[in-house]
């Protein structure tokens, strides 16, 4: 995307103007120029790209939690169900070499070992992220999975040396505080059926899973910088395929040794519904998840960091609502209120970081 659409409306202000109407014909003019520069191609396949990730990852996450609403027991096959889909992304990739005319990265010992940590990592994510939506709401789990951005900056600071800015420090106190709130009023959006232990470890796990995912983004940045040495699109794309690839093959161990791979069978004989609404959840979960994740990558490099940091930040609203209206999420004022919160604590950091991203692509 072009830098003029990176610059706040202030920055933008013709010298002498202060009325609220030059400011705004600024920002027109500004964003109509960026538009005129890209190919119209472009902005169908932002389009695309940015309705992928508010579509497909609410999507996923309601189809988890439909799993275990509707008799699914097994967190091993929903988190397997999350890696399944690696041959996705490597249906996209392989004819991106062609179109570029670029080569495939060569695969040296240091980097399919950082690609295997990525993927032990990636499978231990999504693990967690099972227990978290069996035993807590979806609305629930999208408001604490937001503390992802917190881990993130964290990491990116220890590992990658990024910047952490005061508007940064305030989106983690905002953020924190609304995931104080939905612990204090943890017997609002609890089911039936779910024990207080239940309901801490599924808590518990959907933190961890955000520290999980903070970590594989800032050491996704080491291996950029120390191994890779440059950011494409291409290059993005086969660290999914490979991460996925490997992600798929630790969950699948953890099935086998777990003895669920029989359990499917069982599952889909009692699941409400019958077989085909079983074998109908497990598949699109599979579809969602990877169109969710190729959506994101291609939003980064389409635009910017900054657009995948709202349109993230917009998803975590748009779960939560969907989880009400779509399967009777419980949504208490407290619950409001933190959602609220959450969506603030994520506009004060892409504001606080907006100018500094304008490079970043």
């Amino acid at each position: 995307m072009e830098q003029a659409m990176l610059l706040h409306p202030e920055e933008m202000e013709t010298p002498g103007s202060t009325s609220w109407k030059d400011k705004i014909s600024a920002f027109r003019s500004t964003v109509w120029k960026g538009y005129k520069s890209k190919p119209i191609s472009h902005w169908i396949l932002l389009a695309l790209s940015s309705a992928a990730m508010l579509v497909a990852f609410p999507a996923s996450s309601l189809l988890s939690r439909i799993y275990f609403a509707n008799g699914g027991t097994s967190k091993w096959i929903i988190s397997w169900v999350a890696a399944f889909g690696w041959p996705i992304p490597a249906l996209v990739l392989v004819p991106t070499y062609f179109v570029l005319g670029v080569f495939p990265t060569p695969l040296d010992f240091k980097l399919a070992a950082s690609y295997a940590v990525l993927g032990f990592l990636s499978a231990a994510d999504n693990l967690m992220y099972a227990y978290a939506y069996a035993y807590l709401p979806p609305s629930t789990a999208a408001l604490l999975g937001s503390t992802s951005l917190i881990f993130s900056a964290i990491f990116g600071y220890l590992l990658v040396k990024n910047k952490i800015y005061a508007s940064t420090i305030n989106s983690i106190v905002i953020i924190t505080a609304a995931m104080v709130i939905i612990a204090l009023d943890s017997n609002s959006d609890r089911y039936a059926s779910i024990t207080d232990r239940q309901y801490a470890l599924g808590f518990l796990c959907v933190i961890l899973a955000s520290a999980l995912h903070g970590l594989i983004f800032a050491l996704s940045e080491l291996v950029f910088d120390k191994l890779v040495g440059r950011r494409s699109f291409h290059v993005v794309l086969e660290q999914q395929v490979m991460v996925s690839l490997f992600a798929f093959i630790f969950t699948t161990i953890g099935l086998l040794v777990n003895n669920d791979f029989h359990g499917m069978a069982t599952e889909a004989r009692t699941f409400k519904g019958g077989r085909s609404s079983y074998l109908s959840v497990l598949v699109w979960g599979v579809i969602t998840f990877q169109l969710g994740i190729l959506g994101g990558t291609a939003v980064l490099f389409l635009a910017s960091t900054v657009l995948a940091g709202v349109l993230n930040a917009i998803r975590v609203p748009l779960t939560s609502i969907a989880a009400v209206i779509l399967l009777n999420d419980p949504m208490s004022g407290f619950k409001i209120l933190s959602l609220i919160i959450t969506f603030w604590g994520f506009a004060c950091y892409i504001y606080g970081n907006y100018p500094r991203s304008k490079d970043s692509s």
